[in-house]
Formats: C-alpha cells, structure tokens, sequence
C-alpha cells in the first residue's frame, strides 16, 4: 500500500503541474497577441524608414558623411544582449547566450568585448566577467519607444565618444509563435549603402539632403533598437506558449501513465488480499 501511497502523490504533484503549465499557456497567448499585433503594426513603418535614409544617403558625397557612420579600426566592441526577465521559455534566452559567447571567442577574439544586457537572463549569463557596462532590465516593466530610445542615444553617445568602435544588437527575430529566428545585427557603425540610389526621381529637399539624413539617422538608429526590443517580447511570449503547451502535453501523459500504474498495482493488491482470504479459508476447512 506505500507503493500505491508514493504513486498518489505523484499523480497529484503532476496534476498541479499541468494546471500551472496551462494556467501559464494561457497567459502567454493573451500577451502574445498583443506584442505581435505591435510588431507587425511597426515594422511597415521601420522598413520604410531604413528605406528612405539608404536612398538618400546613397545619394550623398563621401564627405557628407555622419559621424554615426564612421569607420574605425575595431579594438573595442560592444554586443547588446536582449533577453527576458524570466525563464521557462525553452531555449529562448540560451540562444541568445550562445550567440554571444559565439561572437565573443570567435568574430571578436582578439577584441575588447563588453555587453549591454537588456533583460535579466542576459545580465546574469555575463556578469560574471565583469564586462556588463549597464542593465536595463527593467525597460520590460514599461516598454515604450520613450524608454528604448534613452538607451539607443546612450549608445550612439558612447559610440560617438570612441568609447566603442562597434556595437552589435543580438536579438531573438519573431516569426510566428512556434518560431524565433535568432539575429545580430551592426547597430553602429551604420553599415555603408551597397549600389546605386534606391530612387533616381529629382526631388527638390527642405532643409537639404545631408540636414534631413542627419535627423533621421538617430531616429532611425532609436528605431532600430525598439523594433529589436519588440520583436524579443513577443517571441518571448511564443516561446513561453509553446514551451508551456509542451510541457502541458508531458505531464497530461505522465499523469495518464501514472493513473495506469496505480490501476494496476491497485488490481494487484486486492488480487493478493483474495488470494491471502482463500487461502486462509481452505486452510480452516483443512
């Protein structure tokens, strides 16, 4: 009877699980549809707008250029790391924590790397080498383009400064809620526009090419940064879904496999007590 006792409370133990896996399921998929429906409301406008800068920047003379896009020989790197606060997402954060050290021991071996955590996974994954020059994982609690953006101009100030000659957003890029595509992406230097002018049209510009390019490269650069915070929350939340809907799955069978178990080693039971009864009878009789 310990034996069908200890099976119990394993089928107990596992049905709270499933409830809380679920209860989390469910969670995931209301905040998902939100951060997908802001992501895809954004990147028409983001993509438009890189649009619009490569094809006047392409335009311009090469002493025209910004100081956002000066080339300079890369001694010192920094790599944004954008994760979340919390786990239980799969392997979400850890792809993002291997990208990174993959950066760091291969792309830039011979180079001073630091990192930027923006999510709590990532501060605490580098921390420990000391090289983690700010967190902001708190930008999740309220998460607007305001408060992106005062971490992309601390970056471009930084770079500016020369305090950096490279600075790398690594990101998780969603697709779809079963999906995340695992990005890095040069935020500064501003990578140089390949080709010809995107469009050749004759526009006359007020105020002139080079002051609207200047404008619009911080915002861009702002842009940039917010669309890869976005893009994280809600692959965030998908993988957090999926990861919670297969967790659901197991421990629906885990607990169909247990109730068996404990079917049989009850049948098992009441079989030996028969047994022990007719055996005890025939032995008065005897």
């Amino acid at each position: 009877m310990a034996n069908l006792k200890e099976i119990r409370n394993r089928i107990t133990s596992v049905s709270s699980t499933m409830q809380i896996t679920s209860a989390m399921k469910m969670v995931s998929a209301a905040k998902l549809k939100k951060a997908q429906d802001a992501i895809t409301a954004m990147r028409p406008y983001a993509d438009k707008l890189t649009e619009l800068l490569q094809s006047l920047s392409a335009t311009l003379d090469a002493d025209s250029g910004s100081k956002f896009s000066t080339q300079r020989e890369v001694k010192k790197v920094l790599i944004v790391a954008i994760t979340s606060n919390r786990g239980l997402a799969g392997a979400f954060n850890s792809n993002i924590i291997k990208e990174v050290n993959k950066l760091t021991s291969e792309t830039y071996a011979n180079k001073d790397v630091s990192y930027l955590a923006i999510g709590k996974k990532a501060n605490d994954a580098f921390k420990k080498s000391n090289k983690v020059i700010a967190n902001h994982s708190d930008v999740f609690d309220d998460l607007t383009f305001d408060n992106v953006a005062a971490i992309a101009q601390d970056l471009m100030n930084r770079f500016v400064a020369e305090e950096f000659d490279k600075i790398e957003i690594v990101y998780n890029k969603f697709k779809n809620a079963a999906t995340q595509i695992v990005m890095t992406e040069q935020f500064l230097p501003i990578v140089p526009i390949e080709g010809e002018a995107v469009n050749n049209a004759d526009y006359i510009f007020e105020p002139s090419k080079v002051e609207i390019v200047e404008q619009l490269i911080p915002k861009s650069l702002k842009t940039q940064l917010y669309k890869g915070v976005r893009d994280s929350f809600a692959s965030e939340h998908g993988a957090r879904m999926t990861a919670m809907h297969k967790a659901t799955d197991n421990a629906t069978e885990l607990r169909d496999q247990l109730k068996l178990t404990y079917n049989k080693a009850r049948q098992a039971a009441i079989t030996n007590e028969i047994l022990e009864i007719v055996g005890g009878a025939e032995a008065l009789n005897n």
